[in-house]
């Protein structure tokens, strides 16, 4: 899923990235999907202007650590930035620090969970490489995430905390993963939580001005062809533009789009009803309602 973050210029484009970009046959065992991109392929995300990539995820070291290491490099020469994963521990939990458009700073800080399939063995520590595992919705993770959002912010920045976590379908959002990411926004200094590993889009819940997205969907990918789940209509996608005004509170907006043979497009008429109804019944319990803000565009807020 592509998401846009930023103030007013070029809003900088932020994405969970859920391969790895490698030739490694080194595939990790016991794990049943494994996905990888040719490195040759990276000027893909070049095309697409992306700024940030989030390797905080449960397919990131699918073809073991070598595996990462060629991501890394991937990334690191195409000059894409990169958070949640890392040669070491230190590394895998530094921020992505960008230039926000109109001064200021976007911070993107990169968590998976074990709750998302990231196996505990990826967890990167002083000794190897690995993702920032993030164990649970507890009251320390929250200390923890606190904690590097106050060595970090400055004035004018947006923080952003993006989190692969919850299953890959069905809408219901635990009240803990709530209450944890709404505590992350009271008490941790979090402008914006995007949420991933669901691969269809999930409610979006706006507290005290800042959004939580719970699950973004899935942005591109191949799983065309694949049955049992069209009632949650994975092939649509979204885009999740961000800004703020000056007391901080952000208007969001949300492009739909439509994947089919390798191809996004602008969603149909019918889908662009279809995702306004479903926002609109997540939104229910989140607090949250959504509406038609131009020919391709919803925009959603508090209701």
């Amino acid at each position: 899923m592509g998401r846009c973050a930023g103030g007013t210029g070029k809003p900088r484009r932020i994405v969970n990235l859920e391969t790895a970009i490698t030739t490694s046959d080194d595939a990790w065992p016991g794990k049943a999907v494994h996905y990888r991109m040719h490195p040759c392929n990276v000027d893909c995300l070049q095309a697409a202007g992306i700024d940030c990539a989030v390797l905080a995820n449960n397919h990131v070291l699918d073809w073991g650590r070598a595996g990462l290491a060629d991501t890394l490099d991937a990334l690191d020469g195409a000059q894409i930035a990169h958070a949640g994963a890392g040669p070491d521990e230190a590394s895998a939990a530094c921020a992505a620090v960008l230039a926000r458009p109109g001064g200021g700073r976007v911070i993107v800080l990169a968590f998976a969970m074990p709750n998302a399939g990231t196996p505990a063995a990826w967890r990167a520590t002083a000794g190897h490489s690995g993702v920032n595992l993030l164990d649970d919705w507890s009251a320390a993770s929250q200390q923890r995430i606190a904690a590097q959002v106050r060595q970090l912010r400055r004035p004018g920045d947006v923080v952003v905390l993006s989190i692969h976590w919850g299953p890959n379908w069905g809408y219901h959002i635990d009240p803990a993963q709530r209450a944890f990411a709404r505590a992350l926004v009271e008490h941790a200094g979090i402008d914006i939580v995007h949420g991933h590993s669901s691969h269809h889009p999930l409610g979006i819940e706006l507290h005290a001005g800042k959004p939580i997205l719970y699950g973004c969907g899935d942005f591109i990918n191949d799983y065309e062809g694949i049955g049992g789940y069209d009632n949650y209509r994975p092939d649509l996608a979204l885009m999740a533009f961000v800004s703020f005004d000056g007391a901080g509170n952000a208007d969001l907006r949300l492009v739909p789009l439509r994947r089919s043979h390798f191809r996004l497009a602008h969603a149909r008429e019918v889908d662009m009803a279809w995702l306004q109804a479903m926002f609109e019944a997540q939104g229910s319990a989140l607090g949250t309602r959504v509406a038609r803000s131009g020919l391709h565009e919803l925009r959603l807020w508090a209701a």
